[in-house]
């Protein structure tokens, strides 16, 4: 058993889940750093941590398998005791990206697979977990954040199964945040923007964005950063929105802003 508030971020080897890490550690967080095949990544993302003066341990686990999930969630509470949060950053995009009109059904439930119903379930996973510790007083409530994308509500004709998924993510954010605020847990939204990440750095997709920042794609007219990302979720790690539960926070550079 630890003091130190503990948080579990799936897919937390690299991109915005080992910014995530790295923020939290800032914060005072013991971090558990998932990850499913990367381990020489989840191990540079434990050393970053640990230079924040903060502990840190890794798990492999593939989020979208059962027997996986109960493993890495049996493995967290009997090295540190607790979960006092959850980010749920482990997501996969299409490897081609198909018209919807020819998007193949093992692309579909792949990405939905890994990036919708993992979440829902790791979700409920560590929601019951959480409720139990905080029935035991081991824990004053808690929070979990899922991590969507300006794709939630942004159509690509190409990207069909992406967006779906994280729209999806939009709905269990919005359920569990219901349903457990009588516990004291907050479920949170964070809806990134174009984020330079190893997702991105196809020189296609590289391209793209590019072409649509040349041409004015947001108010604040530029990549993000994965630590932006990060610093958004480590302020909720805070404590900082007691008040707030179900809300959605985007960082995107302003994306959604409509002018005439």
């Amino acid at each position: 058993m630890t003091d130190k508030k503990v948080a579990l971020v799936t897919g937390g080897s690299r991109g915005i889940g080992r910014a995530t890490c790295i923020e939290l550690a800032k914060v005072g967080y013991t971090v558990l750093i998932n990850y499913h095949e990367n381990l020489e990544a989840a191990e540079e993302t434990r050393k970053a941590v640990e230079t924040c003066g903060a502990e840190a341990e890794i798990c492999q686990a593939d989020v979208s398998a059962k027997s996986h999930r109960d493993l890495l969630v049996a493995f967290m509470l009997e090295r540190f005791g607790r979960v006092d949060l959850l980010v749920n950053c482990a997501g996969v995009a299409p490897a081609v990206r198909h018209d919807i009109l020819e998007t193949p059904e093992e692309s579909f439930d792949h990405i939905l697979s890994v990036n919708l119903r993992a979440v829902y379930f790791m979700t409920q996973r560590v929601a019951n977990a959480m409720v139990g510790l905080t029935e035991s007083g081991v824990i004053e409530g808690g929070a979990i954040v899922n991590i969507s994308s300006l794709r939630s509500y942004t159509v690509a004709k190409n990207y069909g199964e992406y967006c779906i998924s994280k729209a999806g993510v939009s709905m269990i954010t919005k359920l569990f945040a219901v349903r457990l605020a009588e516990f004291g847990i907050n479920v949170y939204e964070i809806s990134p923007g174009i984020i330079k990440t190893d997702m991105t750095s196809a020189d296609s997709v590289q391209e793209f964005y590019n072409k649509k920042i040349a041409q004015g794609m947001a108010p604040i007219n530029r990549w993000g950063k994965p630590e932006e990302v990060g610093r958004a979720i480590a302020a909720i790690a805070r404590g900082d929105f007691p008040f707030s539960t179900g809300e959605v926070f985007h960082v995107d550079g302003g994306w959604g802003l409509r002018e005439l």
